[in-house]
């Protein structure tokens, strides 16, 4: 999935509210970080042999939503029965928004509980990958939703004159909306749901939006539209929060940070398996006869954090290779200078292959790939070159790799 094939998958729908009445089209729990998990959740959950179609409480009852909300959302036990509620929203919003949007396809209901299939795994599978993948969404299907529901002059002009005056009216408008052609019929809920239209969009003009039910007096960041937001960013500097607090906030930026390379990693594998026949990325003699059952890191995780959960900085190898090769001697502390060129010629044939003569479905981003090499290498030789030429990459891993 790229840019141009999302924005392919958006134009094909008709998102007039005023035609669909869908007051659901996206809501409170629809973030950015909170969308990417519960997409992540339903993938997994079909890989695992889930069964079409299924039901919010199918989701996040899996094992692995299981552990995983809990860790990187600070959750309690979703199979607590008290917790009912909270999780249904918590899954049920996002999945009725991809439901709206086309991703996801809502069967009717089965003892009052809506059942979902998937109508289009290439968006669910960009959506569960990166967190930033769901902010470009989630920015470009409410920009088409409020232009094809006839909304979007308001907000436009609030962008472009960012005063009380012109965020009053953008938000009587839209509250209106809400009121004429959704089932939505009270005060509150029409305000809730305009922070997560307006928010985002406010973060992509880099403009003021709304906070607390009033215009923002400072520019919308990404962090502030996150649901998991670090809430300690500061911890250092104010004496109010205390040292247990602070501890909390590093262990679930920890527990993100660890999810998110897994995930990295899982996601390579489902597509080399799916599309290389779980061969190899690199064809020496330790590739031969053996599956490439190893994601291994090019820059390592340790000496290059930032990069750490790209999967344009994995690539797959056998298990001889990762631990005989890339790491000599089984020492993961240690890489191989030279099979690391090797790596990084490979995989950028890997993703050229991707990209350019669409063997399987688009994985890669080739300017992330530019920060990843750029990021490793230690340079800013490739932030300027062309998309997608190739060969230019190439050559300048030749060019900048240490010692060659």
């Amino acid at each position: 999935m790229t840019a141009n094939l999302l924005e392919q998958f958006l134009d094909a729908h008709d998102y007039d509210i005023r035609k669909s009445r869908n007051g659901r089209w996206i809501d409170q729990k629809c973030t950015m970080d909170e969308l990417c998990f519960v997409a992540d959740c339903v993938v997994v959950y079909l890989q695992e042999g889930g069964q079409q179609p299924f039901q919010s409480p199918d989701i996040w009852h899996t094992p692995y939503a299981i552990e995983n909300v809990q860790k990187l959302f600070s959750k309690p036990d979703p199979t607590d029965k008290s917790t009912i509620d909270e999780y249904n929203k918590f899954f049920r919003q996002p999945l009725k928004m991809l439901a709206a949007a086309g991703v996801l396809r809502e069967d009717g209901k089965k003892n009052n509980t809506i059942q979902f299939s998937v109508e289009n795994e290439a968006v669910l599978d960009y959506l569960s990958l990166r967190e930033r993948n769901c902010f470009d969404f989630l920015c470009s299907y409410i920009t088409k939703t409020l232009k094809d529901s006839g909304l979007w002059d308001a907000f436009e002009s609030f962008f472009d004159e960012q005063t009380k005056e012109q965020y009053n009216n953008v938000k009587e408008k839209f509250r209106q909306f809400c009121w004429d052609y959704t089932p939505i019929n009270n005060q509150a809920e029409p305000n809730r749901i305009f922070t997560k239209v307006l928010n985002p969009l406010a973060v992509l003009y880099k403009k003021k939006g709304t906070v607390g039910g009033a215009l923002s007096k400072k520019i919308i960041t990404l962090e502030d539209i996150k649901y998991n937001r670090t809430n300690f960013r500061d911890k250092d500097k104010d004496k109010n929060v205390s040292r247990q607090q602070a501890l909390v906030a590093d262990k679930v930026q920890e527990d993100i940070y660890d999810y998110n390379v897994e995930k990295a990693k899982r996601r390579l594998r489902k597509f080399n398996d799916k599309f290389n026949g779980a061969r190899s990325e690199i064809l020496d003699s330790m590739a031969i006869g053996q599956q490439a059952t190893h994601m291994h890191h090019i820059f390592p995780k340790h000496e290059f954090p930032v990069i750490a959960d790209y999967v344009e900085n994995l690539i797959a190898l056998t298990a001889g290779q990762h631990l005989q090769k890339a790491h000599p001697a089984g020492n993961t502390q240690v890489i191989d200078r030279d099979y690391q060129y090797i790596c990084l010629i490979s995989k950028t044939e890997s993703i050229r292959k991707n990209l350019v003569d669409g063997i399987g479905e688009p994985l890669y981003d080739f300017f992330l790939f530019m920060f990843v090499l750029d990021t490793g290498l230690r340079t800013d030789y490739f932030e300027a070159l062309p998309e997608n030429d190739f060969a230019q990459v190439a050559s300048g891993i030749d060019i900048n790799f240490p010692n060659k």
